[in-house]
């Protein structure tokens, strides 16, 4: 299964990363902004289409919101996407939930924490 993560912060796409991987993932790309995470999306689809994203709020060029929209938008509608973020307030998680994010993660967070995530999408987890 492929994982997309994405996220301005290296060191997170790292943490993010690892985490995925462990859990039984075996590709994780990388995306710094949700532009670049949109090519993505677009030049793997035919291929091998990710079955996983995880998305920052705050990022430059595009943010995690307009990218959860725009994918939704570009037929991506049944890509799992889970929005993790600094935004912690009920208004961030509702535009989430209604642009098209499957779940929602607050950081910080644990390795657990987000591995319940992925389980409640329906991902069996490796231990």
């Amino acid at each position: 299964m492929r994982a997309l993560i994405v996220d301005d912060s290296k060191t997170m796409r790292r943490i993010v990363g690892k985490v995925v991987k462990e859990s039984g993932f075996d590709t994780i790309l990388e995306a710094e902004n949700g532009q670049e995470a949109l090519t993505r999306l677009r030049d793997c689809a035919a291929d091998t289409p990710f079955a996983l994203a995880l998305v920052d709020w705050n990022m430059p060029v595009m943010d995690g919101l307009t990218f959860v929209q725009a994918a939704r938008a570009e037929g991506f509608s049944e890509l799992p996407i889970i929005m993790i973020t600094t935004e912690a307030s009920l208004e961030y998680v509702t535009r989430a939930m209604e642009a098209g994010a499957n779940e929602y993660l607050m950081k910080p967070f644990t390795k657990e924490s987000l591995r319940d995530k992925l389980a409640l999408l329906g991902f069996e987890i490796v231990t």
